[in-house]
């Protein structure tokens, strides 16, 4: 589950921020995302048990199937063909991934407070475009290579949407902390302020660190774009997004395990 739910957020961010790259990073920069993104999700299917599955979990792989249906029309007709109707294929892989979102967080909190399913949603709609930000960022830095003569504006609006997406999930997280910490009643659940300071909470630590290693290297992205180098910011959102991965990986755990949705 907790494979099944990361692969999907970073699937489904991917998707989310493929409207948000200039045209300029050519045909095969918006073909490639979209063929990892599909990729991606079908990898996260094969994690997904199906037996003694909710309603709302079957409505979410449904939603999922739907983005998975619309990215590969993408995929197969981007710089190709059907080319007018390609902004609605956009539109419902966007909605879809969204939908799925929404679904899989009230699926996963069943029975839990209300409080927690909001930010539970919260959580992984921020989850979602934190991945996809920190790929399609590393990527479009990568894709300078393929086009030394794009623009480095290009580049830096995207890493301002990576750092945006940061400020967000941070937030959000705070919040989930907070909630968890001062919320808690006996018998509802596990004791979120006993677990982080017991052995079991050096995930939640390691969540933290590696959860807040992206504020600086989004900095150091952003400082590096402005001076016109993307190879410097290419190699630096590799680590970006390896602590991404990882700090979003024990949130998708800590969710399960203490019903936290940081």
């Amino acid at each position: 589950m907790v494979l099944f739910l990361f692969l999907t957020h970073l699937a489904i961010g991917i998707v989310f921020t493929l409207a948000l790259v200039s045209r300029e990073a050519g045909v095969k920069f918006f073909r490639f995302n979209a063929g990892l993104a599909a990729i991606v999700i079908a990898v996260a299917f094969a994690f997904r048990r199906l037996n003694d599955i909710s309603v709302l979990g079957r409505a979410a792989l449904v939603a999922l199937s739907i983005a998975e249906v619309a990215v590969v029309a993408y995929w197969a007709t981007v710089g190709r063909t059907l080319a007018s109707i390609r902004p609605a294929i956009v539109v419902a892989a966007f909605l879809a991934g969204a939908a799925t979102l929404v679904l899989q967080a009230i699926d996963v909190t069943a029975g839990w407070p209300l409080v927690v399913r909001v930010l539970a949603v919260a959580s992984f709609l921020s989850s979602a475009a934190l991945l996809g930000g920190t790929c399609t960022a590393m990527i479009l830095g990568h894709w300078y290579l393929v086009i030394p003569s794009m623009q480095v504006s290009h580049l830096q609006s995207i890493v301002k949407v990576h750092i945006a997406s940061i400020v967000v999930r941070v937030v959000v997280v705070v919040a989930a902390i907070f909630v968890g910490i001062f919320s808690w009643q006996p018998g509802v659940g596990p004791n979120f302020e006993r677990y982080i300071f017991s052995v079991e909470g050096i995930f939640f630590w390691q969540r933290v660190l590696f959860g807040l290693a992206p504020v600086l290297l989004a900095y150091l992205t952003w400082e590096t774009a402005k001076i016109r180098s993307p190879e410097a910011a290419t190699g630096i959102l590799y680590v970006d997004f390896f602590t991404v991965v990882v700090a979003e990986v024990l949130a998708k755990y800590l969710l399960l395990a203490t019903r936290v949705p940081v």
